[in-house]
């Protein structure tokens, strides 16, 4: 039996509307354990736990970028719009869908989006149920890009891992015990904001020295930015580094400080601040010798890695999962990620940190996971 799915994903800076097939005939054992290739019609890659995933073939994909001045209202109707062109009047079994900001997933709410008005408390899952007349999930952009990673991904065969995304902002899921964990409030997973170094510069959510604040393209862009002015507080030279396995460490990456100062208070520094180059420009920057650049960019390093490093302290994940536009910085932004993790993770925690291998479509991805398991 053939049934359409329908994988929408509202991102911060583009809508995308996907449309698959899902075949649900099963395939033998031995079938299944042939090597797999990513492609636009495969199943999920080989792993020791047995698969019960159907075929998945993508038949066809619509983007569009978000102009800056879209609200929620602009962002709804549009992706309504490609959905509908790619339905061309057939109903979907189900529709999952990727939101980038949090949500409330046992009530189909999203609370807020970062990056768009409008958002604020919206019945999403409801609007779309109404709209295609058929069950829908909405969650989170991050949980539903490590589900992604789980079922197809480089997570496949892992049961406790972390997907972090890297890229305007810092966000993870979890997946535990095979399944998604959104904890409490769906809020779990929020490593962005968890702080690396509380003497650091302020972050736009009130604390300082946070993963997001040092890690993220933006921030790191802005701080370039200001040093380059010289208009961000020059910090003390960090000490040496003291010796030894799992010792957790200072960040030797001194850098900017990355404030503004109006009537000599101490503000955050906003990420749009820093528009003129992008955290792209600095990475490539710090590959050609800029000194300046390569500080910033191996301090964001650092500050994932103890992140993570923390992260696998508490939960002890498998694997973790990097995505977003910052990974594709070099292999020294790599090398300084894993080395402030296992420096930072105690004796006898040990996990790996590998790159994303579904790219930008992860949560597309990850939304036919989440369809497929509400499908009727």
């Amino acid at each position: 039996m053939t049934r359409l799915v329908l994988a929408l994903d509202f991102g911060g800076t583009k809508l995308s509307a996907a449309l698959f097939k899902r075949e649900s005939s099963r395939q033998g054992s031995n079938e299944r354990q042939e090597e797999q290739t990513l492609s636009s019609s495969w199943r999920p890659l080989p792993s020791s736990r047995p698969l019960r995933e159907p075929l998945s073939t993508l038949l066809d994909l619509r983007r569009v970028i978000t102009p800056a001045d879209a609200d929620a209202a602009y962002e709804l109707a549009t992706i309504l719009a490609l959905a509908r062109e790619l339905l061309a009047g057939r109903p979907p079994a189900a529709v999952g869908v990727s939101f980038g900001g949090p949500v409330a997933f046992a009530d189909g709410l999203v609370r807020r989006s970062d990056h768009v008005p409008g958002w604020d408390n919206f019945p999403l899952r409801d609007r779309l149920a109404a709209a295609f007349g058929c069950p829908v999930a909405v969650d989170n952009d991050a949980n539903v890009a490590a589900l992604g990673e789980h079922h197809f991904g480089a997570g496949h065969g892992f049961d406790d891992l972390i997907y972090v995304t890297v890229s305007t902002g810092v966000g993870g899921g979890w997946i535990l015990g095979g399944r998604p964990w959104r904890g409490h409030e769906g809020l779990a997973g929020e490593i962005g904001h968890t702080v690396v170094d509380p003497h650091g510069p302020l972050c736009l959510c009130g604390k300082r020295g946070c993963v997001e604040r040092l890690a993220s393209g933006p921030y790191m862009a802005a701080d370039y930015e200001q040093g380059s002015r010289g208009g961000g507080e020059q910090r003390e030279e960090a000490p040496p580094r003291p010796s030894g396995e799992g010792t957790l460490i200072p960040s030797p990456w001194g850098g900017v400080r990355g404030v503004s100062e109006v009537g000599g208070e101490e503000r955050p520094l906003p990420p749009e601040e820093g528009t003129r180059i992008t955290g792209r420009d600095v990475a490539e920057r710090a590959a050609a010798g800029d000194e300046g650049a390569r500080a910033i960019l191996l301090r964001g390093a650092w500050a994932l890695g103890v992140g993570l490093g923390n992260a696998a302290n508490l939960i002890n994940p498998q694997r973790v999962i990097l995505g977003g536009g910052v990974t594709k910085a070099g292999e020294a932004w790599w090398a300084e990620v894993r080395r402030a993790a296992a420096a930072t993770a105690v004796a006898g925690v040990t996990f790996d940190i590998v790159p994303a291998a579904l790219g930008d479509d992860a949560p597309l991805w990850g939304a036919l996971a989440l369809a497929a398991e509400i499908a009727r």
